[in-house]
């Protein structure tokens, strides 16, 4: 199992990368700061999250989920850019008491249009796709599909956003549940001196299919980081801790995140 993640893992990230071997432009400090804190911007970046989540149901046991998070952007005309976010997650989870299951899990497809030049206020619209990717336990063994929105301003030295989107199953496996899942990220980050920062950017979702008194999942936290430069490629590291205020009974307590984001340049 393990040398079928390193397979994944390897294959995506060797394509993802080839851009990196043409000549990038280089973009001012303060462009690239609000570029990169900008979800929908029109850069070709990777992220590599990872989080890895403690104290999970009875057995306190932990699951790391490494989330592969290529963002594409495509210009349609001079007025409309379409932005692809992909999340590949590979997961590593508990399934019993002293058990764990490892693998791929169910990818999703984020396609935000989007102004090609924006305002103070950023915005960005479109539907989500959800594809039953993931292995057994992993995953939801459904399609699903639904809206996304995302809406951004970045006044001087801030970043202040919003995304919310609700995917529902369509077809898939018929003795698996039905998905019904709204999931949101609000984002707050605060520019400071030589490329740091501080921000906050927790998750926030409900499974309205679950019992009331399981549906929600809120953490609140904060992190850091920085943006730095890797030779000519600027790369983009930071750290968080979040704590789950409000969970389901099975849920983690807390969770320790870490991201690595590459910055590329564009290839078309």
């Amino acid at each position: 199992m393990k040398n079928r993640i390193y397979k994944y893992f390897s294959l995506v990230t060797l394509i993802l990368f080839l851009p990196v071997l043409m000549q990038a432009q280089v973009k001012s400090k303060t462009d690239l700061e609000k570029a990169i804190q900008n979800p929908i911007a029109n850069l070709i970046s990777v992220p590599f999250q990872n989080n890895t989540d403690f104290e999970i149901g009875n057995f306190n046991r932990t699951r790391n989920t490494l989330n592969i998070q290529p963002v594409l952007p495509f210009s349609l005309s001079k007025d409309i850019n379409l932005i692809t976010r992909t999340i590949i997650p590979i997961v590593s989870q508990p399934i019993a008491e002293s058990e764990t299951m490892s693998g791929l899990s169910d990818i999703s497809l984020s396609a935000f249009f989007t102004s090609a030049n924006p305002c103070s206020v950023i915005w960005g619209f479109g539907p989500v796709f959800g594809f039953p990717s993931g292995r057994d336990l992993l995953g939801s063994k459904k399609w699903t599909a639904g809206p996304s929105l995302i809406v951004l301003t970045q006044p001087k030295g801030w970043t202040l956003g919003l995304l919310a989107q609700n995917s529902w199953s369509y077809a898939g496996e018929s003795l698996r549940s039905g998905v019904n899942l709204f999931y949101s990220q609000i984002f707050i980050t605060k520019n400071l001196p030589d490329g740091w920062y501080i921000n906050t950017a927790p998750i926030i979702t409900a499974n309205w299919k679950a019992e009331s008194e399981n549906k929600w999942t809120v953490p609140i936290g904060i992190g850091a980081g920085k943006l730095f430069r890797l030779g000519k490629l600027p790369l983009n590291v930071q750290a968080g801790y979040y704590n789950y205020v409000i969970r389901p009974d099975y849920a983690a307590k807390w969770q320790i995140r870490a991201q690595m984001t590459f910055i590329l340049p564009k290839f078309y």
